[in-house]
């Protein structure tokens, strides 16, 4: 792949691999063809949480960490820079120190590694004191088992007061922030999130870049059904007036450089100030080749600017 992007001490492709789907909609062997095809193209960043993929019918949560550590057990440890996330695993909930400790633990075991790269607090437990939070991460990087921690959905005031006691106690703080945020959901990111990333440093890496799924243009109006688990949230777009008018400025985009959508919703998302890596998911080889093309898709300022109003 193409030059890395900086995330706290760490240093991670510029198109970070969703794991969202490994052991759900893809599985073992269909993620490890995902997994090897990513890593082949150059790619070293990947997303899990403890959670994936609790949702599904039989699962208990930790399916995805699971599939990718008996991916990473054939590989080279430190070619690889793995974030997973603490807090909505149905049996260890919330964010009190001795669920984020045992959770660390339970992921480690699950990805068969010693240290995590990235550790996320997946939603904030307001019913928790932002200290307890700060310090209990800061005891696992310590302890060498984080290198680096992040946040991911959390209000703009528990942010702000978490990096603040960071700053303040000298502990470890959060480097990086982890927004709901495409073309078609702005306003999760765009404001008080992304000016508290540019105040203190944090690098943003989007969830759902693509809307599940929307943003690949497969989704039509009057278009054939897709058969997804995801095909209800997406095709949601459809209703509004920004999803229409999205997909055209989409198509106009993409037809200029002989993209495919989803590399221009991409490219205009890691064009966006502080995000160092939009973050997709594939569940067959076939889907990556349009996620992978970011790095190389260069879009011009009106191109840019023609995608910002659309998405306006």
């Amino acid at each position: 792949m193409h030059p890395t992007r900086t995330v706290g001490s760490l240093q991670v492709s510029p198109l970070c691999l969703g794991g969202n789907v490994f052991g759900w909609t893809a599985d073992e062997s269909a993620s490890f063809a995902v997994l090897d095809a990513y890593a082949a193209a150059g790619g070293n960043f990947i997303d899990t949480a403890d959670s994936y993929s609790h949702w599904a019918p039989g699962h208990a949560g930790g399916e995805s960490e699971a599939v990718i550590g008996r991916w990473l057990a054939r590989r080279d440890r430190d070619s690889v820079v793995i974030a997973t996330k603490v807090g909505s695993h149905p049996e260890l909930t919330g964010l009190a120190a001795p669920t984020i400790k045992r959770a660390a633990e339970e992921s480690l075991r699950r990805l068969g590694t010693d240290h995590i790269d990235l550790y996320y607090t997946h939603v904030d437990d307001e019913t928790v004191e932002v200290s307890e939070i700060m310090t209990a991460l800061d005891d696992l990087v310590t302890e060498g088992k984080v290198r680096e921690i992040a946040v991911s959905n959390i209000t703009p005031e528990r942010l702000r007061a978490s990096l603040e006691f960071s700053v303040a106690e000298g502990t470890a703080r959060y480097v990086a922030i982890q927004p709901h945020y495409s073309l078609v959901s702005r306003d999760t990111y765009e404001g008080e999130r992304s000016a508290l990333a540019e105040e203190f440093g944090l690098a943003a890496l989007p969830y759902w870049g693509l809307a599940a799924g929307f943003l690949t243009g497969k989704y039509r109006p009057g278009g054939a059904e897709v058969d997804s688990p995801r095909a209800g949230s997406a095709a949601a777009h459809l209703a509004t007036e920004r999803g229409p008018r999205v997909l055209a400025a989409l198509d106009e985009v993409a037809a200029a450089h002989g993209a495919a959508p989803a590399t221009v919703a991409l490219a205009w998302l890691a064009s966006r100030p502080t995000v160092a890596a939009p973050i997709a998911s594939a569940s067959t080889p076939s889907q990556l080749p349009a996620l992978l093309a970011l790095p190389d898709l260069t879009l011009k300022d009106t191109e840019l600017a023609t995608l910002t109003e659309a998405a306006a």
